[in-house]
């Protein structure tokens, strides 16, 4: 039977299939009406549920994929992989720390995962193993490695949090934002952990790199910079810059690491962007990461700006979440859903 298939398919002309990058050469998809093809299930949700895209089949006399829908199919891939992106940064034993630190609470932490039937056994390496190496960032665990990155941001001790405007005595307090009052998965409350532990040192050369490119990294769920993380994607980016930091990394690996990051936390903005930047003649590849990181680009106003100059086909739009814990969980990538501002 198998045998028969493949023959079906390699009589197919050309134009009349698709055929998936990620996919196995053998699981192929075309809706020609003129003859019978019986799809298993499981080939059918590959070719729905990929590349953060719904690919079509294309033939005559049925509907198909405009030219413009085919263009932001490819700028995801560019933009937000569905193979993932592994980042230069090791989280070691980070997990372990942070729960016997209390500034998570293991229980609750896999449970909120478990109830969600996500907790896969990557997830539980990340917060139970100690010889974890480098950091790889999917669609699907970004959500997860999001909060991993909010509670070490929270928790790790940093000058950043205890003089900068989270302090500011206007706000009433830093226990009165979404980075903080959000964190609900911590023993005791999160300010218990508030630039309470010390994960790793910083030297003085470390610090002013985290406090200069902290200062240069917007995202479209507020108008603030990373130094001042009143959300939690703020928390989390200022975790990440002070881990990449300890471990040596240059300037420009944290502005090319944060945009990688920023993109699958915000997988909308970065694709309308990248579409902004086609649209003016510059590639994805070719950008700069610290332009497109800044206020004009990624706070909430500057994509505000930039999205009314983009037209996206409507099977391409995707929407937030909302701030408080919770957030819904993942979504497949045509329904991809932007990583709220919540647990």
């Amino acid at each position: 039977m198998k045998n028969e298939e493949n023959n079906e398919v390699e009589e197919l002309k050309e134009e009349e299939i698709i055929i998936l990058e990620e996919l196995p050469k053998e699981e192929i998809i075309s809706d020609k009406k003129e003859k019978n093809y019986i799809l298993p299930g499981s080939i059918l949700l590959a070719a729905i549920i990929i590349g953060g895209s719904l690919v079509y089949a294309t033939n005559k006399g049925t509907p198909s994929s405009t030219k413009e829908e085919v263009q932001v199919s490819a700028l995801e891939q560019k933009v937000i992989p569905a193979k993932g992106v592994t980042l230069n940064v090791k989280w070691g034993d980070l997990g372990v720390k942070l729960t016997e630190s209390g500034a998570i609470d293991a229980d609750k932490f896999k449970a909120l995962y478990k109830d969600r039937g996500q907790l896969t056994d990557e997830d539980k390496r990340l917060l139970e193993g100690i010889g974890n190496g480098k950091i790889k960032i999917t669609n699907e665990n970004s959500g997860y490695l999001l909060n991993l990155f909010w509670a070490l941001g929270l928790a790790n001790k940093n000058e950043i949090l205890e003089k900068g405007e989270m302090m500011d005595p206007k706000y009433g307090g830093a226990g009165n934002f979404a980075s903080t009052g959000g964190w609900t998965i911590a023993k005791g409350g999160a300010m218990d952990h508030y630039s309470k532990h010390v994960f790793f040192n910083l030297t003085p050369e470390q610090q002013a790199l985290v406090d200069k490119v902290s200062r240069g990294i917007y995202r479209p769920c507020c108008g603030n910079s990373v130094h001042f993380p009143d959300c939690n994607h703020g928390m989390a980016m200022l975790g990440l810059l002070e881990l990449m930091a300890s471990q040596g990394a240059s300037e420009q690996e944290m502005w090319s690491t944060a945009l990688t990051v920023n993109s699958y936390w915000f997988p909308d903005t970065y694709v309308t962007i990248a579409t902004y930047m086609k649209s003016k003649g510059v590639e994805w590849k070719n950008i700069n990461a610290q332009e497109i990181l800044g206020a004009d680009y990624s706070s909430s106003q500057g994509f505000a700006n930039i999205k009314t100059q983009v037209t996206q086909p409507e099977s391409t739009q995707q929407k937030g979440g909302g701030c408080d814990v919770g957030g819904a969980p993942a979504q497949a990538p045509q329904q991809q859903k932007q990583q709220g501002c919540g647990v």
